[in-house]
């Protein structure tokens, strides 16, 4: 058995499918006639994933949820998830590779989403993965070739408050 998969699930009905990890629920679709299955992930209140389910034979109510419908369903919402999440990490995590005084220079922008007061932190490592400096920046601070090679330049001072 697979690790998306552990052991029988908590609930079976033909709208309600439950493990530990996941929920399966066959709602009403509001775009149209027809029916669509949302996954939930435990302890979540939103779904993680929503897609269109096929109708039963008598062509009004949905087709029940089965084990193999089940499985397929957890491998295809934890396929999202896990890309949704690395999406998210290279949208907040860049790194650009520039020429120091003596060698390369890796410089990194972790963007921290906070919900108040989003921010960044810029820094920078050599080549054997050492820090060299790090920096808090505005959250829109835009990492490229011209602006990493400006702030190695310049000595790691904190673009925008001009040189040391």
């Amino acid at each position: 058995m697979s690790d998306d998969t552990q052991g029988t699930p908590l609930q079976q009905e033909a709208r309600l499918w439950q493990d530990d990890h996941w929920t399966a629920q066959v709602i009403k679709n509001e775009d149209d006639d027809g029916w669509a299955v949302a996954m939930f992930k435990a302890g979540a209140s939103e779904p993680a994933l929503v897609g269109p389910w096929t109708m039963g034979r008598d062509k009004k109510n949905p087709k029940p949820l089965d084990g193999t419908a089940f499985i397929t369903l957890v491998k295809t919402a934890s396929e999202f998830v896990r890309r949704s999440e690395q999406q998210l990490h290279t949208q907040l995590n860049q790194s650009v590779t520039v020429n120091g005084q003596s060698s390369r220079v890796t410089v990194l922008l972790r963007i921290v989403p906070d919900e108040d007061n989003p921010y960044a932190l810029l820094s920078a490592q050599d080549e054997g993965g050492d820090e060299l400096a790090e920096v808090k920046v505005d959250a829109g601070f835009k990492l490229n070739r011209q602006t990493a090679q400006a702030w190695v330049d310049a000595d790691f001072a904190k673009p925008g408050s001009g040189r040391r």
